[in-house]
C-alpha cells in the first residue's frame, strides 16, 4: 500500500506537469490560472485491500488579477489670473496632517492656512520676486502656484514633509520669469 503523502505528492506533480510546459507569463496582461489542491482523506478505519479507498478531495480555487486603481491627481482650482497689478498665490490638494504655507515677495512675507488656499496681493513694482512655499506636515499630495501679469509658475509635493514651491522673478529687462 502506498502511503497517502506519497500518493498526494505524485498526483500533485502530475497535475502541475500537465500545464504543457508553457513558459510562465510575467506581464501585467498574463491571465490568472486557477490553483488546484489535491488532498486525500484519512480513512476512519484501516482499509483492507479488497475495500475501495476513499477518493481524494480536489479543490479548485480561481484567482483573479486586479489592476491597481490609478491615483487621483488633485484637480487644478478654477483659473484666477488676477487683474493687472495683482499677484495670485494658490495651494491645493490633500494634506491630512496639515500644511505650513508661506507666500509673498522679497520684501513682504506672509503665512496662510487651510486647503485650498488662494490669496491675492497688490503688485509691488520694486519686488524682485514673488513665491509660495507649502510644506506637508506628514503625508499628502499638494500643488502650488504663483501668478504675476499672466505668467504662472507651479510646483508639486507628495509624501512626508516635502515642500511645494513656486517662484516668479522680475526679469532684467522687465516682465516675470
Amino acid at each position: 500500500m502506498i502511503p497517502a503523502a506519497v500518493l498526494t505528492l505524485f498526483v500533485g506533480v502530475g497535475i502541475g506537469a500537465a500545464g504543457g510546459g508553457e513558459p510562465e507569463k510575467t506581464s501585467a496582461a498574463a491571465e490568472a490560472r486557477p490553483t488546484v489542491t489535491v488532498t486525500e482523506s484519512a480513512a476512519a478505519k484501516p482499509v483492507k485491500d479488497d475495500e475501495p479507498k476513499p477518493a481524494p478531495t480536489v479543490t479548485v480555487t480561481e484567482t483573479k488579477t486586479v489592476k491597481p486603481k490609478a491615483e487621483d491627481k488633485p484637480a487644478d482650482p478654477p483659473a484666477e489670473a488676477g487683474s493687472a497689478g495683482e499677484v495670485v498665490f494658490k495651494v491645493w490638494g490633500s494634506a491630512p496632517a496639515g500644511v505650513d504655507i508661506n507666500y509673498g515677495s522679497d520684501t513682504d512675507s506672509r503665512s496662510g492656512k487651510g486647503l485650498p488656499m488662494t490669496k491675492t496681493l497688490k503688485l509691488d513694482g520694486e519686488a524682485m520676486y514673488y513665491n509660495v512655499s507649502a510644506q506637508l506636515m506628514g503625508g499628502g499630495d499638494i500643488n502650488c502656484s504663483v501668478t504675476v501679469d499672466g505668467q504662472t509658475k507651479k510646483g508639486h509635493a507628495s509624501g512626508d514633509y516635502n515642500i511645494c514651491m513656486a517662484q516668479l522673478s522680475s526679469g532684467f529687462l522687465g516682465g516675470w520669469d
